[in-house]
């Protein structure tokens, strides 16, 4: 079953895992799993700031279109779905005119808190970062809160603007990957 909905999202950058971590579990939080994530990148053509996703968390594999409508905390929009197989998934969008433009990787240890899903994520060439998901922005905000971290230490940037805080243009690099 898909769902389209809008994304409550922030991150922390430059974090210091095992710290987040610690907090983590001085706030009762529970946690999840620990993740190697791996997923494909396809542009939709005509659409800037729209692109298909293909991603195999290790538990699940999802398709889904994300749209950027702004720059804010709910700037995003996602419609997802579990597909069955990552490798089929890509040859049938192959078969519909999609090539990927990237492969990515990255690690991901999640947690559950208060009803939020908080992420630390690790991904090549960058330094650690925090990600709240939550049903709002006022549940992101409370979350970050719950755990002690600074609210002005939030940004909404996606993962491409992350990297080029960095001086590492994303876009231009094929496979993303931590071998």
């Amino acid at each position: 079953m898909g769902t389209t909905e809008t994304e409550f999202e922030a991150k922390i950058l430059d974090i210091e895992p095992e710290r987040i971590r610690a907090l983590l579990a001085g706030a009762g939080a529970e946690h999840v799993a620990e993740r190697f994530q791996r997923r494909y990148v396809y542009d939709i053509p005509g659409r800037p700031g729209a692109w298909v996703r293909l991603r195999d968390t290790g538990s699940e594999v999802t398709l889904c279109v994300k749209e950027i409508r702004s720059e804010a905390i709910d700037g995003v929009s996602e419609t997802e779905t579990a597909v069955g197989d990552f490798d089929v998934t890509d040859a049938l969008l192959g078969k519909l005119g999609y090539r990927p433009k990237a492969y990515q990787e990255n690690r991901r240890s999640s947690w559950r808190l208060g009803g939020a899903a908080v992420e630390i994520d690790e991904w090549p060439l960058i330094p650690p970062y925090l990600e709240v998901e939550g049903e709002s922005a006022a549940h992101v905000y409370a979350t970050v809160a719950a755990l002690g971290l600074p609210l002005s230490d939030l940004t909404s940037e996606n993962t491409r603007r992350v990297y080029h805080r960095y001086g590492i243009d994303i876009e231009r690099i094929a496979r993303l990957t931590f071998g």
